[in-house]
């Protein structure tokens, strides 16, 4: 089969197309022909980099959210089938939410979806209803379990709470700009650019803020009517709008984070946050059964997954060069099926 390897850290260049051996599937694995995978900063870009926060072996296939068609059994595998259109969750083990230890991801420990076929543990995928195509199905598996794990598990979000979006038209952003919605809250949508705030409003928001432009805490609390915000999304981790986001907190408002794209360290009023009982919490993960339902949200319409554009597996590195770049709206896709 064909992959995209990387066998030394370094720029988008150093993914090359190679012919390697196609993988077996062991016991309780298939064997995945992939259609879509998605290309992420942290996850993608900053392995490849040799720059990412946990240690990482080459050579290695990039790629931790692939789908496609279930090829081939691996024995002992007796709830899937041979043709199935399927997702796969990025954790191959470890670290679930009782605390284990000893994360392992697909696509930086294990080998993943930048090729033609990956191998993936039957018990991390999750069908794809009819309807929802493979890059969409990427995409919404990447994310929205994510966003329905931080603002559904640990911020208890409730109809009618004022949430505030950072980032609102990034991957996790867009994700939670919707899940927000459907969990009954009001939303304002907050990013750098009037074009990324309509991206927001076009996803449900009741209302947007360009923190380049406009004072990020004067604005929410003017939107909420001095109200205050009770959940703010957070996935950006900048230093100078993380205190703006943080100072627009509600008594006993609650932070969630899950992200850090502008370097992660940020300033803390301490006295804010015990003065008024905020919660600050970081969280990964999702619970088992939020990619079928996420993907039934998709299914039914209720959830849009914003996707830039889809290349061929040996567009690779343009593809890590335009996410750098952060040019674009919506997710980069690669198609190992065009090469």
């Amino acid at each position: 089969m064909k992959a995209m390897v990387v066998r030394e850290f370094g720029p988008p260049s150093v993914m090359k197309l190679e012919e390697v051996p196609t993988p077996e599937p062991g016991p309780g694995q298939v064997l995945l022909k992939v259609h879509a995978v998605s290309v992420n900063r942290t996850l993608d870009t900053k392995v490849r980099a040799g720059k990412y926060a946990r240690p990482v072996k080459l050579p290695l296939v990039l790629g931790v959210d692939p789908s496609g068609v279930i090829a081939k059994l691996g024995p002992g595998v007796t709830d899937r089938k041979v043709g199935d259109r399927v997702t796969v969750a990025l954790r191959v083990s470890g670290g679930d939410n009782s605390g284990a230890d000893a994360i392992r991801l697909m696509g930086v420990h294990a080998w993943g979806g930048y090729a033609e076929y990956v191998c993936a543990t039957a018990a991390n995928t999750t069908i794809i209803p009819d309807g929802v195509d493979f890059p969409t199905a990427t995409v919404v598996t990447r994310h929205a379990p994510t966003a329905l794990h931080l603002l559904a598990d640990h911020a208890k979000v409730k109809p009618g709470e004022w949430v505030l979006v950072m980032g609102a038209a990034g991957g996790l952003g867009s994700a939670g700009v919707q899940v927000a919605k459907h969990l009954g809250a009001r939303v304002i949508a907050a990013a750098g650019g009037d074009d990324r705030v309509k991206v927001g409003l076009d996803l449900g928001a009741d209302a947007g803020v360009n923190y380049r432009k406009q004072d990020l805490t004067i604005e929410s609390l003017r939107i909420t009517e001095g109200q205050g915000i009770n959940v703010v999304f957070e996935n950006v981790g900048d230093p100078e709008l993380f205190p703006k986001a943080f100072a627009a907190l509600t008594r006993r408002g609650r932070l969630v984070t899950a992200g850090g794209h502008a370097g992660g360290i940020v300033p803390l009023d301490v006295n804010k946050l015990y003065l008024n009982q905020i919660t600050v919490m970081g969280v990964t993960g999702e619970r088992p059964e939020s990619a079928r339902l996420t993907l039934e949200m998709a299914a039914a319409g209720k959830f849009k997954a914003l996707i830039d554009r889809v290349l061929p597996l040996s567009q690779a590195p343009l593809a890590h060069e335009l996410v750098e770049a952060r040019g674009g709206l919506g997710k980069v896709i690669l198609d190992p099926t065009q090469l």
